[in-house]
C-alpha cells in the first residue's frame, strides 16, 4: 500500500482518536482562505487557526461567498464548542455579515498586516502539497488537508501526545500511543 493511500485510510481514524486530547483551541482566531487546485479545478480552503498557531479546522469548497464561509464558521464553532472573542479576517465583505450574525460579541480584525500568522500558515500547506502530482478529488483533497493541520497540531505540541519525548520524537511517539488506541 502507497502512502498516500495509507494517509487517505487512516488519516481521519488517528485525528479522530486524537481528538480526545487536543488542548482547548484560544478564543482569538485568525480566518483566511487559500487556493488548491483539485483535479485541475482551483477550489477554496477556508482555514483558521488560534493566536497560539493552533490550526482549528479547515474547510474545502467550490465557491468564496458568504455561504461557504457561514458553513465554514458555524462547523469551526460547533466542533471545538468555543466562540472566539476576536476574529481577524481579510477585508472580504462576506465576513462582515457573517461575524456580525453568529459571533455578535466578537471584535472583528481587519488590519492590513493583522492575518500574517495565518498566511505564513498557508505557506507550509502549500509547500507540502507542491511537491505532489496534484490532487484529484474533492475528497481526497479533504483528506489531505485535514492530515496535514493534524500532524502540524501534533508536531507543534498541541496534544496530550508524545509529552515526555524530545520536541523530534514528538510525532513517532504520538503515533505509536494512537496506534494503541485503534
Amino acid at each position: 500500500m502507497s502512502i498516500y493511500r495509507w494517509v487517505q485510510r487512516f488519516a481521519p481514524e488517528f485525528a479522530e482518536a486524537a481528538r480526545a486530547r487536543q488542548h482547548v483551541v484560544g478564543d482569538h482566531w485568525h480566518v483566511d482562505e487559500t487556493y488548491v487546485k483539485v483535479g485541475g479545478i482551483w477550489r477554496f480552503l477556508f482555514r483558521a487557526i488560534d493566536q497560539f498557531g493552533q490550526v482549528i479546522d479547515v474547510y474545502l469548497s467550490s465557491r468564496r461567498d458568504a455561504k461557504a464561509a457561514r458553513r465554514f464558521f458555524a462547523r469551526s464553532i460547533d466542533r471545538t464548542r468555543i466562540s472566539p472573542v476576536e476574529v481577524t479576517t481579510d477585508r472580504n465583505r462576506a465576513y462582515l455579515r457573517i461575524i456580525d450574525d453568529l459571533l455578535p460579541a466578537a471584535f472583528h480584525d481587519t488590519g492590513v498586516h493583522a492575518n500574517n500568522p495565518l498566511e505564513t500558515d498557508h505557506g507550509r500547506l502549500k509547500a507540502r502539497l507542491r511537491p505532489m502530482r496534484g490532487l484529484k478529488r474533492d475528497r481526497t483533497a479533504r483528506v489531505i488537508v485535514a492530515g496535514h493541520a493534524f500532524v502540524q497540531n501534533l508536531r507543534r505540541g498541541f496534544y496530550d501526545l508524545g509529552t515526555d519525548v524530545p520536541p523530534a520524537s514528538r510525532l513517532a511517539d504520538a503515533f505509536d500511543e494512537l496506534a494503541l488506541v485503534i
